[in-house]
């Protein structure tokens, strides 16, 4: 009997902190998909302020852009590898039409930097990736990031005429 009573009693200890781990795992769970809206963010603002300092317009923030851009983010990060092609040998072309954006133009990718100033520097230090990002004929942009397991950040950043 005592035996039974002393098994209970640690069951009933154990609830608080069972409930402590779920809601810091819920809590970081948010904080990093709050977090990584932020970054895709920042990014779109940062791109739009070297298109204003080369004398383009501003690109609008597509939901269907960022559907393929988040997409194809996830894929690297699930591959660990950067590439242009993606699940299925798919292109940012079928990616973004089958994410309902018709008229695809260009797309950059990366990983590794750690904020969105970082990444957006990089791209404009390489040629190819400077001129997606100030092609002024770009009407819409989509950017997404996703984590790897290691840690390691990808991000797909799509433009639209």
């Amino acid at each position: 009997m005592r035996s039974s009573i002393t098994k209970r009693l640690a069951l009933i200890a154990m609830i608080p902190a069972t409930l402590l781990v779920v809601v810091a795992f819920a809590s970081s769970a948010q904080a990093a998909v709050t977090g990584t809206a932020k970054l895709q963010s920042d990014i779109a603002v940062l791109t739009n302020k070297q298109r204003a300092a080369h004398g383009c317009k501003a690109v609008v923030v597509s939901p269907a852009l960022t559907r393929a851009a988040v997409g194809h983010s996830a894929y690297q990060a699930r591959t660990k590898k950067m590439s242009h092609t993606g699940s299925g040998g798919s292109t940012f072309i079928t990616r973004s039409k089958a994410a309902g954006y018709n008229r695809p133009l260009s797309e950059n990718v990366a990983y590794g930097f750690g904020s969105a100033a970082a990444v957006v520097n990089g791209w404009m230090a390489s040629p190819g990736h400077r001129a997606n990002i100030l092609n002024c004929k770009a009407i819409a942009v989509g950017v997404g990031v996703a984590y790897a397991s290691n840690g390691s950040p990808y991000f797909t950043q799509d433009f639209g005429y």
